[in-house]
């Protein structure tokens, strides 16, 4: 009842504010040039890349919305996920043959199942594929869950070239390709995932995450800015989760051959 009895007017941003906004970033330089600090050319590049990019993504959105049409938007989820498959690949530091297939299986697999759950399931969208809502909930969980998912893969690759004196050894005692892994897949998925569960720990106490921040400055009803946040916190959640231990399985895979010995599989 209280918040029905608020009147909340969303503020209509020009790209005069942005120009304003702007000076914020020629301070950050001018900052960063006293210091003689070597990141002016990484911020400007960086802040060129948001502008262009974001300008193009809104105009293609706007034409999405505008149409409504189904293949139109799994195309733009596809090639969401194709580009977050890159990302994810790239942070590997030590990459082996059949990299893309594994981040692309534990990426898609994991962001894909938990979208449709969600969107069908969940929030009971109608038409499943109305862009106004499957877009923007495909980006924050594919974004989340490419950290978690490098993360994963980063740690378990360098604990099982690091530890391979010991699995070689536990092997030799009988030990199964699992039982002489399974402590580093174990911890390279809490690696992953505690990134999302911190978030979880703190939100609405020290921070305000993206979603529900610019539903507010939008002139969204609070209660239902809070709730979109929690559904979409437990989407991320789960998709992180799901992606790291597929991720993790698929590497392990990688380094036991059929004769269940260990192997180094590279480039």
């Amino acid at each position: 009842m209280l918040f029905s009895m608020i009147t909340i007017t969303a503020i209509v941003l020009t790209y005069t504010h942005v120009l304003i906004a702007s000076c914020l970033i020629l301070l950050v330089l001018f900052l960063l040039y006293q210091l003689k600090l070597e990141l002016s050319r990484q911020i400007i590049i960086a802040s060129f890349r948001t502008v262009v990019q974001l300008s193009l993504i809104g105009l293609i959105l706007a034409w999405i919305f505008a149409r409504e049409q189904w293949y139109e938007v799994l195309t733009i989820l596809s090639i969401m996920t194709i580009i977050a498959t890159v990302t994810a690949k790239n942070r590997v530091k030590k990459p082996y043959v059949g990299i893309t297939w594994d981040t692309l299986l534990a990426l898609a697999g994991s962001a894909w199942l938990v979208l449709l759950v969600g969107v069908i399931v969940v929030m009971q969208v109608s038409p499943w594929y109305r862009p106004q809502f499957i877009i923007p909930i495909m980006g924050l969980i594919l974004g989340n869950a490419l950290t978690g998912i490098s993360l994963s893969m980063n740690q378990l690759i360098e604990n099982l070239h690091r530890e391979q004196a010991s699995i070689h050894m536990q092997l030799s005692l009988s030990a199964t390709p699992w039982e002489a892994s399974r402590r580093y897949v174990i911890l390279a998925i809490n690696n992953g995932i505690t990134p999302t569960i911190n978030s979880m720990m703190v939100v609405g106490l020290v921070s305000l995450p993206g979603m529900m921040t610019g539903q507010i400055l939008a002139g969204a009803d609070p209660q239902q800015a809070v709730l979109y946040q929690i559904v979409t916190m437990f989407f991320i959640t789960a998709s992180s989760t799901f992606g790291c231990v597929l991720a993790c399985l698929l590497i392990y895979r990688r380094f036991f051959n059929n004769r269940q010995q260990f192997v180094i599989p590279t480039l």
